[in-house]
């Protein structure tokens, strides 16, 4: 009998690693050395570390294990990995991209990408447009998605994508920084490349940044990914490879209670009087709710409320709610809230906040591993100040 597929929360423990040969040592050494011997010129394992380090490349393989992919890279940040990626496409080229982005993902293609590598960016909402394919031309390069997306939590249907797309030319490139591979695998489902902000889930307690990329089988991406880590050196140091390593062992069971905490609070939030609408795929109201349970294992920890009020009152309820810290950033063990008008998506033109649905009185929650009733008495106090 062959051997048995391992299960995920198995696979991040054993994955990347196994005993240190020299002391036994059960977790990996930190390899701090920024070179290393070599037995005759040229002839080494490690040569240096901006090229590769040994705590580096564990990292990345249990990367490459728990997306269900071939090659991974880790980045200095999530920014860093997206600007690696767009590089190794060359110039001249045009993405079709998901109109509800991560804020500084809009402005690295609109503000450097477009002007640097003279690309050109297609947004579009892939839940509306089913024409969306007529937006694909000669030179494009790359599908970008996000799903659940950032902030409006809107869910694209990968294998949908991958079906209508003929050319082998174009890279279905997936975000999957608010699901974490816990809850969705995007190379199995038809996507090329995964993409990471490390510093999120996989990070998961707000004290690194990082980020990652994921390549199913393009062995000329890989290489292109490869040299362009070592050429621009984007990479993060060996401590901040530890610390990943460290934090993904426990990656399931955290993303098991920041989905069942998600959802308690959504279900909660849905019938508060002070709530207009409460965005979370996990609830059976929301529209891309089928799409998630069909596509995801759970729903993820990201809720977004629209609350029934203006900025004025907005900006009350987020000055003096408790035990949620009010900051930037998402998938920490902590509850974090934040107002994406002001915060994460201000780089993005209001005109286009406006068209998206990212008003000054939606707020963006990452709900942490904290006991609910807890969150839940927190959100019911600063609600009731409205």
């Amino acid at each position: 009998m062959g051997q048995k597929k391992r299960l995920f929360n198995t696979t991040v423990i054993h994955s990347g690693h196994k005993e240190d040969k020299e002391t036994g040592a059960v977790m990996p050494p930190i390899h701090l050395s920024s070179t290393f011997k070599q037995k005759s010129p040229g002839d080494f394992k490690y040569e240096y570390a901006r090229t590769n380090n040994p705590t580096r490349e564990i990292l990345e393989k249990l990367l490459a294990e728990i997306e269900e992919g071939n090659h991974a890279f880790a980045f200095s940040s999530g920014m860093a990995a997206i600007n690696c990626l767009t590089d190794s496409l060359d110039k001249d080229f045009h993405i079709i991209c998901s109109d509800d982005v991560y804020g500084g993902t809009r402005r690295i293609f609109d503000k450097v990408k477009s002007v640097n590598q003279n690309i050109e960016i297609t947004y579009t909402d892939f839940n509306k447009e089913n024409n969306w394919p007529g937006l694909i031309k000669n030179n494009t390069k790359m599908i970008w998605i996000e799903t659940p997306s950032n902030p409006l939590l809107k869910i694209v249907d990968i294998k949908k994508i991958k079906s209508e797309i003929s050319s082998e030319n174009i890279k279905i490139v997936c975000d999957n920084t608010f699901a974490s591979p816990y809850n969705q695998k995007p190379l199995t489902m038809g996507a090329d490349v995964v993409l990471h902000s490390s510093t999120k889930y996989l990070g998961g307690h707000s004290d690194l940044i990082g980020g990652a990329i994921v390549i199913k089988d393009d062995l000329q991406l890989t290489e292109k990914i490869k040299y362009l880590q070592n050429a621009v050196g984007s990479i993060p140091s060996p401590f901040d490879c530890y610390l990943l390593i460290r934090s993904i062992k426990t990656l399931g069971v955290r993303m098991e209670r920041h989905n069942s905490n998600a959802m308690l609070i959504s279900e909660f939030l849905q019938n508060h009087p002070k709530i207009k609408k409460v965005r979370y795929p996990g609830l059976k109201s929301d529209p891309n709710h089928e799409l998630a349970t069909s596509q995801m294992n759970g729903y993820g920890g990201i809720i977004s409320i629209e609350l029934d009020t203006d900025l004025k009152g907005t900006l009350k309820f987020l000055e003096n709610i408790e035990i949620f810290t009010l900051a930037e950033s998402l998938g920490g063990v902590e509850s974090l809230i934040e107002h994406p008008a002001i915060m994460t998506h201000a780089s993005i033109n209001k005109n286009i906040r406006d068209e998206l649905g990212i008003s000054d009185s939606l707020v963006r929650l990452s709900i942490g591993i904290e006991d609910p009733e807890d969150l839940k008495n927190a959100l019911e106090n600063s609600l009731n100040l409205l």
